[in-house]
């Protein structure tokens, strides 16, 4: 299996979400299931139907956590030592046509947050910046086109 890779600061995060799913909410709706149950007929019970909705999204999110969590490779940005883009990397770019400077810092799926600057591994831009180096030029498709870019600064912070 591969391993996922993940900040410490978002393992701790996934783990608090866990802990929240199993110690809160599942306890929460099996009661709301309990007293739906309680009011008579299931086939026409919209509390009840909508309890068993929610529980299957819990579960399944619950599920989802402990694989990832199983799977995670905790990285420490601040511990790598490298000059070229990678996980956890703080890369600052320069777009060639608008000289405008953007700054993403990669990071998992979990993670990511657009608003913020944190971009997924598996995102298009983030794939693209793998591997370059201060200098190098990121061509990059978005839903604008083809976006051209240079890397400006690598931190890992």
């Amino acid at each position: 299996m591969q391993k996922y890779p993940i900040t410490p600061r978002g393992i701790e995060r996934m783990n608090d979400e866990l802990i929240k799913l199993k110690n809160s909410d599942r306890p929460r709706i099996i009661l709301a299931i309990a007293e739906a149950k309680e009011q008579g007929d299931l086939s026409e019970n919209a509390e009840y139907t909508a309890a068993k909705e929610e529980q299957g999204m819990i579960e399944a999110r619950i599920s989802d956590l402990e694989s990832k969590i199983v799977l995670a490779e905790v990285i420490e940005p601040s511990e790598i030592q490298s000059d070229k883009v990678q996980f956890g990397a703080t890369v600052h770019l320069v777009d060639i046509d608008t000289n405008e400077i953007k700054k993403y810092r990669i990071v998992s799926d979990f993670e990511s947050d657009l608003a913020h600057g944190a971009i997924s591994i598996f995102s298009p831009l983030a794939n693209a910046m793998l591997g370059k180096r201060v200098g190098d030029e990121v061509e990059s498709q978005t839903p604008r086109g083809i976006r051209y870019y240079e890397v400006k600064k690598i931190d890992y912070i």
